[in-house]
């Protein structure tokens, strides 16, 4: 295979587009943002298994991660499972590397003149800024690449078993359906890693109950939305590829 041909360059598109999301999922994912506020609503101020007053405040991640979950069975779709896993696995080296080089930036001695800085009228510290927008905590770092890679083999292996159940039909069913029990698996994996593990917080199994179940009624809903997004982009493709590569690609894949 050539990155002259169709099927080709759309590999390479797809994958690219899924590491590099994955990849920024876990830099953007220090800020936690409202959902409600971001909305102009009020906050819910839910109670939940004894936490009281709970909120979709929501890791910035989110932003891509439906994203990345729909390349994936799209890539799945065309693909097979094989390359999803290779593209998983290599996602997770990526993450790692990106960690290591940002671990390795924050320790270089800063400039004098740099450390200081004046930003929209306000006096900044950069070095300590930077230090703390990118150096996210190893049990943190370490859930969210364990969780992301449970969650993609939990996606790749679901959204099969429903195919071979259903065949060409039911798009939605196997890809928004294998998205669901993936977007679970990682908002628990990552939040029982980073917070009920890490003796730094020692949450009690209550506390990740109620924030996992809060992030994945997020994710549900967020899922659910973009399944016509899911449509559209595997219409483009099919008219990109033309219908008998395409039909070729799906029923190879099938097979994988």
């Amino acid at each position: 295979m050539t990155y002259k041909s169709k099927e080709s360059r759309l590999l390479l598109i797809l994958g690219t587009f899924l590491v590099a999301n994955a990849i920024l999922a876990e830099f953007i994912g220090v800020k936690i943002f409202t959902v409600e506020g971001s909305l102009g609503m009020e906050k819910f101020n839910i109670d939940m298994f004894g936490v009281p007053d709970l909120s979709f405040n929501m890791s910035a991640g989110v932003v891509t991660w439906p994203l990345i979950f729909i390349m994936t069975d799209i890539i799945n779709e065309y693909f097979g499972v094989r390359q999803v896993r290779f593209l998983s696995i290599l996602a997770a080296i990526l993450i790692s590397y990106a960690f290591l080089v940002v671990g390795f930036a924050m320790n270089l001695v800063p400039s004098d003149f740099w450390v200081n800085q004046k930003v929209d009228g306000v006096d900044v510290n950069m070095n300590a800024a930077f230090n703390g927008i990118f150096g996210q905590g190893m049990w943190i770092i370490a859930g969210s690449i364990i969780a992301f890679l449970i969650g993609q083999m939990a996606d790749v292996i679901l959204f099969h078993r429903i195919k071979k159940l259903t065949g060409e039909r039911l798009l939605w069913l196997r890809a928004t359906g294998s998205t669901l029990v993936s977007q679970m698996i990682d908002s628990f994996v990552v939040i029982f890693i980073a917070f009920y593990l890490n003796p730094q917080y020692n949450w009690s199994w209550q506390m990740v109950a109620a924030i996992g179940l809060v992030n994945y009624t997020y994710k549900f809903i967020v899922a659910i939305l973009m399944t016509p997004l899911l449509y559209g982009v595997h219409k483009l493709i099919d008219k990109f590829l033309g219908k008998d590569l395409s039909a070729k690609l799906i029923a190879e894949a099938a097979k994988a």
